[in-house]
């Protein structure tokens, strides 16, 4: 499966478990050659915030592991501004 794929279906996975979550981005991780970076609505339920992040947090992993593929969810207020800095 390409890198491609695993994001889109990633992205379909997340707005499907929480659709108050919407992606906002994709891009290049800086920090992480070829790494990417899934930005996507923060919830304003901090309980779904962190059922968001410990299932991207499963995910990435799996992804990681199955594929070689380095993927990071970072929840974003609406501006687009980091959650977590």
């Amino acid at each position: 499966m390409s890198k491609k794929d695993l994001i889109k279906t990633l992205t379909s996975e997340i707005e499907a478990k929480f659709p108050e979550a919407k992606i906002v981005k994709v891009a290049s991780n800086p920090e992480i050659p070829g790494g990417t970076l899934l930005y996507v609505t923060r919830p304003e339920n901090e309980d779904r915030l962190i059922a968001l992040g410990e299932y991207a947090s499963d995910r990435t992993v799996d992804i990681l592991l199955d594929y070689g593929f380095h993927i990071t969810v970072m929840p974003v207020v609406r501006n687009g501004e980091p959650v977590v800095a």
